[in-house]
């Protein structure tokens, strides 16, 4: 899996990679010239006191270092600057992705674990083709090349690296197969204690009001342990592997040195070349532990591109027409109809909404009432395509929604969210968000429309105060009221109120409500709502009970022959009242 997503972003610089891998290789060669060139200079030179020949080969060995040197610089150069990209890339693709799920999608993953596998698996990724780019390259060439040069000072001291070779790789092949397991659990309480915090953080106002502060701490340290216990069993193994790396390398060492002076002494062996084995001894070491270090990263790594690969692999519900039906700008009137729609999400036994047939018309409010669980929501968010409708039809003017370009659906929709949210940023930024050509007249206009304009001014730099994101510095009413304003800027054709005016007094209600009917008397505007004094004025009363349309008609109407629609108007009015 990780070579897959690592080489899919990878193609576009080939170029760079033939390029790191080239000077990889002369540094590697410049490095392994080194030992033998110095080998000489103590048997040639400094043995036989030639000053001659120190100087040649002194020079020879600067002229080397300093290849190498370049070399190295370049190549690391390269090297981060590729993995830089590749970083860059799989977050731009990860993104990519996401803006594509449907509702469906989001809540499957969930917003916490998509932040991870943004960032953290994303950079653990990152770090590793760093380490490659940079350093681990040249460790197998470094590795191998040792061992042939070590081989060419002395082979029978060479057998010695030749025994140590397999012993290294069980151990090393053992340690990495127990990390695996490790680091995908890691990753996932990572996850867990993301969306701990986060959900605290988000409702830390709720904790406070009943006084669960004690709960919350128990529940953060139940994740933050369980972090605490993998992390602290990954380590161990760490702990364990780089001195159990050094250990081997040092009984080497000393056997090297061991044997090595025995040939010496028998004259089977120069000192130089001893020097020279001793210095491709190191050159070994050096790189096995560079590759330890890399096949520690690598199951982590591994685990973190299976995160990626399965959101850049995962298909949204919600599909953009093959071949998009894309009206003239302002050829949309508005007209919303629904035909025996239905929907249910997957696996479910029951559908969420079945048999809806439903016409909204422009010019007219339509407004959806119903109890808790009733569909309501599911209704509004099929229109936006949020989610698609599993059965049936959406139509805007007759055409399918399924089937109306992208761009154009979103023009003709202005949707507010059961719970608005607004983007860090500024009054402006936020109100402009469907409108980015909108002038400070059309903000202001749409401000005092949505009953928004006295607070606005109110605040120390009116339309460039901040916003802190989800609209938290502001109060619950405030941001219903702004973000019915980001869709009265939107200028839509069909304009969605998903319980809009929950945190509205009545009086606000009904001064936003009156002021909205001028702004919106050529389009259609379909309102769901629990309050029954924001709905009884609409032109239809839609009224749903369990994902069914159970009665259709005015207030009055209603109010006479659907039992339905009298309970709930009854829980909330007196007779006196709802007849009024």
């Amino acid at each position: 899996m990780l070579v897959r997503l690592v080489r899919a972003h990878l193609r576009p610089y080939r170029r760079d990679l033939a390029w790191i891998v080239a000077l990889q290789f002369l540094q590697s060669l410049a490095m392994l010239y080194l030992p033998t060139v110095n080998g000489d200079l103590i048997d040639e030179g400094v043995a036989q006191a030639d000053t001659s020949v120190i100087v040649s080969k002194g020079g020879i060995m600067l002229a080397v270092t300093l290849v190498q040197v370049v070399a190295s610089m370049v190549a690391v150069f390269f090297g981060a600057r590729t993995a830089m990209a590749l970083g860059r890339d799989i977050r731009g693709a990860i993104f990519q992705k996401v803006q594509q799920f449907s509702a469906q999608e989001m809540g499957r993953f969930g917003t916490p674990s998509l932040i991870t596998r943004t960032t953290n698996d994303v950079q653990q990724i990152q770090l590793l083709v760093v380490m490659g780019f940079t350093m681990a390259v040249s460790a197998p060439i470094m590795s191998v090349g040792g061992i042939v040069m070590a081989t060419r000072q002395d082979v029978p001291l060479s057998s010695i690296l030749l025994l140590l070779a397999p012993i290294l790789g069980v151990f090393v092949a053992f340690m990495v197969s127990r990390l695996r397991p490790l680091f995908r659990t890691w990753q996932e309480r990572l996850d867990g204690i993301n969306q701990v915090l986060r959900e605290q953080i988000t409702g830390v106002r709720v904790v406070r009001a009943f006084v669960r502060d004690d709960f919350e701490r128990e529940r953060f340290g139940r994740a933050n342990n369980g972090l605490y216990d993998v992390s602290l069993g990954v380590n161990r193994y760490t702990a364990l592997l780089f001195p159990s790396v050094m250990l081997l390398f040092n009984l080497t060492y000393v056997a090297v040195v061991w044997f090595g002076g025995h040939r010496i002494d028998g004259g089977a062996m120069e000192v130089g070349a001893l020097t020279a084995f001793m210095s491709y001894l190191m050159q070994n070491l050096m790189s096995v532990m560079v590759a330890t270090f890399m096949l520690m990263m690598l199951p982590r790594a591994d685990v973190c591109a299976e995160r990626i690969q399965e959101v850049l692999e995962t298909a949204s519900s919600v599909v953009p027409p093959a071949s998009p039906v894309v009206p003239d700008e302002g050829e949309l009137r508005g007209l919303l109809e629904l035909q025996d729609v239905e929907f249910r999400y997957p696996g479910a036994e029951e559908p969420v909404l079945c048999g809806i047939d439903l016409v909204a018309r422009p010019g007219e409010t339509t407004a959806i009432i119903g109890s808790t669980g009733s569909g309501k929501t599911t209704l509004l968010n099929l229109v936006p395509r949020l989610f698609d409708a599993t059965g049936g039809r959406v139509l805007i003017d007759g055409i399918d929604v399924r089937d109306l370009d992208p761009l154009r659906l979103a023009l003709a929709v202005g949707f507010v969210p059961q719970r608005p949210y607004l983007f860090s940023g500024t009054v402006a930024s936020n109100l402009r968000y469907g409108r980015p050509d909108a002038t400070d007249d059309e903000l202001w206009q749409a401000l005092e429309i949505a009953q928004a304009r006295s607070f606005v001014e109110q605040m120390p730099e009116r339309l460039d105060s901040p916003i802190a994101q989800g609209g938290t510095n502001v109060s619950g009413g405030q941001r219903q009221r702004l973000a019915i304003a980001r869709a009265i800027v939107h200028r839509p054709r069909i304009y969605l109120f998903d319980d809009s005016f929950s945190a509205l007094d009545y009086s606000t209600d009904a001064a936003l409500r009156a002021a909205l009917a001028g702004e919106t008397a050529d389009a259609t505007v379909v309102v769901v709502a629990q309050r029954v004094s924001t709905i009884r004025q609409a032109d239809r009363i839609v009224v749903l009970d369990l994902g069914r349309i159970v009665g259709q008609g005015t207030h009055a109407e209603l109010m006479s022959d659907n039992e339905t629609y009298r309970e709930i108007v009854l829980s909330q009015l007196t007779e006196q009242e709802a007849a009024a």
